[in-house]
């Protein structure tokens, strides 16, 4: 194995050469095309829209304004241009516990117990890093965010493993599908090939498919997991971001009415080993550039470790320090929320209109900032080459960049995700008439 790395003649190591062509998702060279040449309704009227990147643009003017704002009338604090803990900065941290106690957890949060880095890429890779060994395995109820089998395995080589709880996304009712008995299923699977579950890791609001789990089911899920020796990680970087659901015109899509509890309740009682939180201000903020995210952990001895093996991901003191000023302004805060899931829901609607328009199924979003929708009707054959070519399609005809399902972890071709906050809502309904027109000439 030696003899044939080095025998490439290759001036990196064995893990630089395995990076080069290690692509890290599908679209990410065609989204960067994409936005260079993004539309605009007087200058560039067939320019295009990337709807693949989950980033959240609807609020940026709001957060830009306050932003400046800080920069133009506060004095930047000597500590942002020195070294500061490796947990991040401690007044940094006091103010996100304060935020999350207030706004997201609604429970006591101890600034002592949070590991800030730069980015939710970074926590989970330091996460990853810190409870997996070589070879171990993390669990994914599918289908889920592609880039975790990078995050958990680049640098600690732990194995994605994708828990499919159903084929027909209209089998979804009411909250994500997952079950004890397909946890019981995953674990006799796994340990028949010799492999450890390691961890479980679930999005709450999920994505891609934007369902809510139940306080309940993950209460269940917790206690499943303490008794295997099982760490279950939930991620609410979606946690705010939340979809009126009561609203007149998809209020007949749900079922029950189901607000957002943060597992950080479940944890509080608990107080588990087992148990761990992550977090950004990446997506319910739209600052995914200022590299931002957080473990929460009761865990002392992973959060000593996390100290210690953290320098190298540190969050920027200038990004925490702006970041602590807009957090700790809870006027500000509460209206932002508000606006933003105003916003939120009237894209959301948006979208979901066309899609009964071309009936095309899809999952009832309670969070998040997508629709997972299943366009399988218009594959010329049901294989991966035929979902790739239609999503090109959709592209080079309309303009409109979807997130291709490939990656997802799901068995059934055909189904894509569509992040609608990623344009203002004028410019999403451009690209859904386009959408309508491309599809409605195809049914013809």
């Amino acid at each position: 194995m030696l003899l044939n790395f080095f025998s490439m003649k290759t001036t990196l190591s064995s893990r630089g050469f395995t990076a080069i062509n290690a692509m890290l998702r599908p679209d990410f060279e065609i989204f960067f095309e994409a936005i260079q040449n993004l539309y605009d309704k007087e200058e560039n009227p067939n320019g295009t829209f990337p709807l693949n990147v989950a980033e959240n643009k609807l609020m940026w003017a709001v957060m830009k304004e306050k932003i400046e704002s800080i920069t133009k009338n506060k004095e930047i604090p000597d500590w942002v241009s020195n070294y500061t803990s490796a947990l991040g900065s401690p007044s940094f941290r006091v103010v996100l516990a304060h935020f999350m106690t207030k706004h997201l957890t609604k429970c006591p949060m101890d600034p002592h117990k949070m590991g800030v880095s730069a980015g939710a890429t970074a926590v989970i890779e330091m996460t990853s890093l810190l409870l997996g060994e070589k070879g171990d395995v993390v669990v994914f109820p599918a289908p889920c965010y592609p880039v975790y089998r990078q995050d958990i395995g680049n640098k600690s080589e732990l194995e994605r493993y994708d828990l499919v709880t159903h084929h027909n996304l209209e089998t979804i009712v009411d909250e994500p599908n997952l079950s004890i008995e397909d946890l019981d299923q995953t674990l006799k699977k796994l340990q028949s090939q010799n492999k450890r579950f390691r961890m479980l890791v679930l999005t709450n609001p999920d994505n891609p498919t934007g369902g809510l789990y139940s306080i309940q089911k993950i209460e269940k899920i917790a206690n499943w997991c303490i008794l295997h020796g099982i760490h279950l990680i939930v991620n609410e970087i979606y946690g705010l971001s939340i979809i009126d659901t009561k609203h007149s015109e998809i209020a007949a899509d749900y079922k029950t009415d189901r607000p957002f509890i943060s597992f950080a309740t479940v944890m509080h009682e608990k107080q588990s080993d087992f148990l761990h939180l992550w977090y950004s201000l990446s997506k319910d903020f739209g600052v995914s550039g200022f590299r931002i995210g957080l473990v929460y952990s009761h865990n002392e001895d992973f959060i000593k470790a996390y100290n210690n093996y953290n320098a190298p991901n540190m969050a920027s003191n200038y990004a925490q320090w702006i970041m602590e000023e807009v957090l700790k302004d809870d006027t500000f805060v509460k209206s932002y929320i508000k606006e933003n899931q105003k916003l939120l829901t009237e894209s959301y609607i948006l979208v979901v209109k066309s899609l009964k328009k071309l009936d095309i199924p899809y999952v009832p979003s309670r969070g998040s900032l997508f629709v997972w929708a299943d366009f399988s009707k218009y594959l010329v054959e049901n294989t991966q080459a035929a979902e790739n070519a239609f999503w090109m399609k959709i592209y080079k005809n309309t303009g409109i960049l979807l997130t291709p399902g490939e990656g997802f972890g799901h068995t059934k071709f055909g189904q894509f995700r569509v992040v609608y906050p990623s344009v203002c809502i004028d410019d999403l309904a451009v690209a859904l008439g386009r959408l309508e027109v491309e599809l409605l000439n195809e049914c013809i």
